[in-house]
């Protein structure tokens, strides 16, 4: 699904099925490049390619290698001297790859082998299949995947995007209406978006809205979800309006199905008023978060992530206005501040959620002093 191009001519090939081997399952443009590649060598590869699992889980094992090497040389600094707190080694005893940590663990915790922390999902979710806990287990035991078993915060930036090869690798092989396997569809467009790779994660989320749609039986909470991270893609390639109405739509999804005070919807009302603020509806924003943080605050906690978020969007509402009063700029400052504090203390200074608000409450002191520097006396 996620090979985009013909075998034979690199030609791109979209989401649209086109011609595929009918052993292995390679991907081509049409008949005439299936022909020219089977004669050009894919005839003596083609049973090598379906008894490794297909050119998709082939792709995956070979991306993950290489999120990993990516992880493991981006982490290098942090985890001199130290060991994996799952293998207790320093090198993995069988890949041999070095150590990362890409969560909120501070001082020697946390840091592990992907493929370690891998594994330990992998083991988790298997054993709630295999005991038939239900759904409800095995989505609680999936989150290992995209969160850390110590500081219980998610994987952020390369280590992420590891993990989330590591998953679709794992799962690829199910059938499409294996809620597994949709699970790990949705962790790797994550894993691509949060290292960056948008235009990646732009092919796996419209592929996996694309599956959704086809299969009947599809929840409203599945294509909720595929659906607010597909804006979320769309705002990092600057498709802002799309991006905008899609998260409105989200939110108002959210309302419907699972009320004001449910935890989606909070996420849901945070990345709406994300899309307003870029668009510089500071008015709509303030509204919006003016209604949703008391109960964000109630119903996360003041130090959830997700609560710290809509006081960062909220305070930067308020010193991105042009009309912004001194009063307003004084409490986008005094917000900031305690939010920077929090966001330290519980995530750590090294997380991205952190280093956005440092990087706000920056932009506000200087707007505050230009407000409050006198000019200059005319000559």
């Amino acid at each position: 699904m996620f090979l985009t191009q013909c075998a034979a001519c690199a030609a791109p090939l979209g989401l649209t099925l086109g011609k595929k081997c009918g052993r292995c399952a390679t991907r081509y443009c049409g008949p005439e490049c299936q022909k020219k590649h089977w004669k050009g060598g894919h005839k003596e590869l083609c049973p090598v390619i379906k008894r490794r699992g297909g050119p998709e889980l082939i792709y995956a094992e070979k991306k993950y290698k290489e999120a990993i090497a990516v992880a493991v040389a981006k982490c290098a600094e942090d985890t001199k001297g130290q060991t994996c707190f799952i293998c207790t080694q320093a090198l993995h005893w069988k890949t041999k790859e070095g150590l990362v940590r890409g969560c909120s663990c501070r001082g020697t915790a946390g840091f592990a082998h992907v493929s370690c922390l891998a594994e330990q999902a992998k083991i988790l979710v298997a054993e709630a299949e295999a005991n038939n806990l239900g759904n409800k287990a095995i989505h609680s035991r999936f989150t290992r995947w995209y969160e850390c078993s110590m500081c219980e915060q998610d994987y952020h930036g390369v280590v992420s995007c590891a993990l989330g090869w590591g998953c679709w690798k794992t799962y690829v092989g199910r059938p499409e209406r294996d809620a597994v396997r949709g699970y790990a569809m949705t962790q790797l467009g994550n894993g691509l978006f949060h290292a960056d790779h948008d235009e990646d994660a732009l092919v796996v989320r419209e592929a996996d809205l694309s599956m959704l749609q086809r299969l009947s039986d599809s929840s409203e909470e599945a294509m909720l979800v595929v659906q607010s991270n597909l804006a979320s893609t769309y705002r990092a390639l600057g498709r802002s309006e799309e991006a905008l109405r899609l998260k409105r739509d989200v939110y108002s999804g959210r309302l419907k199905l699972n009320g004001e005070q449910h935890e989606e919807t909070l996420r849901a009302a945070n990345n709406y008023a994300w899309g307003l603020r870029e668009l510089q509806r500071f008015k709509e924003a303030k509204s919006l978060l003016r209604a949703t943080i008391p109960v964000a605050r109630r119903v996360l906690g003041p130090s959830n992530e997700v609560t710290l978020k809509m006081r960062k969007i909220f305070a930067e509402a308020l010193y991105l206005n042009d009309g912004a009063t001194l009063d307003n700029l004084r409490e986008a400052v005094s917000t900031l501040e305690d939010t920077e504090r929090t966001a330290r203390r519980v995530l750590g200074g090294a997380n991205p959620t952190t280093k956005r608000i440092e990087g706000a409450l920056q932009k506000a002191r200087e707007a505050l002093r230009a407000r409050e520097t006198p000019p200059p006396p005319q000559a």
